[in-house]
């Protein structure tokens, strides 16, 4: 499964309407679909498309057509994110009618190219599952546990300077029973 961290857009035409396609973080969609619609007031259509995992891992997604002829823009573009695999993301098309009907199954292969088109030109990464953990250590032994963490690319989300240093960090489960083996003895966890 993928996301994308970014917001992205791009421009697609079909007989002089235009599909210009937002991409971006789920937790930004509510305030992206805001200002589109204060940036593009003229537009006919905010067709959108959403999946997110929710607290149990679960895939939610939705989709709104908004006013097109059912089942002709967000299902297609709903159906391009499913099949990308794109997570916790969503995508927004704003459309301006040109003057030409493009009939049903023209607007399915708009929206579509569309969403297809923003997805090329988006920077996509690998979603990993992350678990929290907590490493105790001494001062004298934060040197060498920040750089050890630093090489097999682990991210330390905060550190606690008490009487020992516990340092908060975030990784998938299979990152953490390797860095168990690698962890010095004298590092709790």
């Amino acid at each position: 499964m993928k996301y994308v961290q970014n917001e992205f857009e791009n421009t697609y035409e079909e007989k002089k309407s235009k599909f210009i396609a937002y991409f971006m973080p789920y937790d930004r969609f509510d305030e992206v679909m805001k200002n589109l619609k204060e940036k593009h007031p003229k537009a006919r259509h905010f067709v959108y498309a959403y999946r997110f995992l929710n607290q149990f891992d679960q895939i939610v997604e939705n989709c709104s057509d908004d006013g097109e002829p059912r089942g002709t823009s967000g299902k297609p573009s709903l159906a391009v994110l499913s099949g990308a695999q794109i997570i916790n993301t969503a995508v927004i098309i704003v459309r301006y009618f040109g003057g030409v009907k493009l009939g049903t199954g023209g607007l399915v292969r708009a929206y579509s190219s569309s969403v297809n088109e923003v997805i090329n030109i988006s920077e996509l990464f690998e979603y990993k599952k992350l678990i929290d953990k907590q490493l105790y250590c001494e001062y004298s032994e934060l040197s060498k546990l920040e750089y050890l963490l630093k090489e097999e690319n682990i991210n330390i989300k905060s550190k606690e300077f008490l009487t020992n240093i516990t340092l908060n960090i975030e990784l998938t489960l299979i990152e953490w029973e390797e860095l168990l083996i690698k962890l010095p003895i004298n590092i709790k966890t």
